[in-house]
């Protein structure tokens, strides 16, 4: 089977990839995901949402939750400790990085994925047709 260069969508950074072990730390992610991780995959899977999605994903540095490569859409989903002040500032970071690469960011909380996957699911559409 041949490939050609445009399959490939490279973006993790090339100089970190092996260094921070994205693949395998994004491997063992898929492997073991929260509770409200896994319900959104089972609704983003499979273009289910009118988009493709990748579940656990290097970009840069970093390991995204979820990312719709074509509308450049990051999904995270946030527990408990992202309200820890010091995971905000590093989560704002982050964030910022993203939009610098042209990526927009959208954050659930795992409680609001658990109990109202259906708005949720909302949202993701509006965020894929808004940003085409």
């Amino acid at each position: 089977m041949e490939h050609h260069r445009e399959d490939y969508i490279l973006s993790a950074d090339k100089r970190q990839y092996g260094k921070l072990d994205l693949k395998g730390r994004a491997r063992a992610m898929r492997h073991q995901p929260t509770a409200a991780e896994d319900d959104l995959w089972q609704a983003l899977r499979g273009g289910q949402v009118g988009a493709k999605f990748r579940r656990q994903h290097p970009i840069d540095r970093y390991i995204v939750d979820f990312v719709c490569i074509d509308a450049k859409l990051v999904v995270e989903i946030d527990g408990g400790s992202h309200l820890d002040a010091d995971q905000r500032d590093y989560d704002a970071g982050r964030t910022a990085l993203l939009a610098e690469m042209g990526f927009r960011v959208l954050r659930f909380a795992n409680a609001r994925v658990l109990g109202e996957l259906e708005a949720v699911l909302v949202g993701i559409q509006a965020a894929l047709h808004s940003g085409r």
